[in-house]
């Protein structure tokens, strides 16, 4: 298993790299779609929620829909600094050098990526538990995001 990078150093290649991409504008109406489209991800994940139980193999659509959600959020509070970054490791790596205001943790996005990859390239499924595990700080994070795009907006 490769040894995981720190912030810093994916910071810094992902830079080098030309990975953050520089906008003209702020598309506000471009971030309302994006909030809205986020919590319908969200919205979705829940109602699956309620319909399955602890053994069943839908978690992964959970887990990826709450991840997507996280996603949106980063990217849509990542325009206003006028960027639009492709890469989510990159995308993670910026939001957490370049937002230590909201003191995210860059181990827990990693630990998310790296799940969601092993779902959608690896073939990995994802239990009850691990997305219990991950729940309530994906969440809390998501409302430090949306409270900080709703200054903005």
């Amino acid at each position: 298993m490769p040894k995981q990078k720190t912030l810093e150093e994916v910071y810094l290649e992902c830079n080098s790299q030309g990975q953050f991409k520089n906008q003209e504008i702020v598309n506000k109406e471009k971030v309302k779609t994006m909030l809205g489209i986020a919590n319908a991800s969200m919205e979705a994940a829940e109602t699956i929620k309620k319909k399955i139980d602890s053994k069943s193999q839908q978690w992964c659509v959970v887990y990826t829909l709450y991840y997507d959600a996280l996603r949106e959020f980063v990217e849509a509070l990542i325009l206003f600094d006028k960027k639009k970054i492709f890469n989510h490791q990159c995308l993670f790596a910026y939001l957490c050098t370049e937002h230590q205001e909201l003191e995210l943790d860059w181990n827990f996005f990693e630990k998310i990526r790296t799940k969601r990859n092993g779902i959608n390239y690896y073939g990995t499924p994802v239990k009850f538990d691990d997305f219990k595990e991950m729940e309530l700080q994906l969440k809390l994070y998501i409302k430090a995001l949306e409270r900080a795009i709703k200054e903005k907006v």
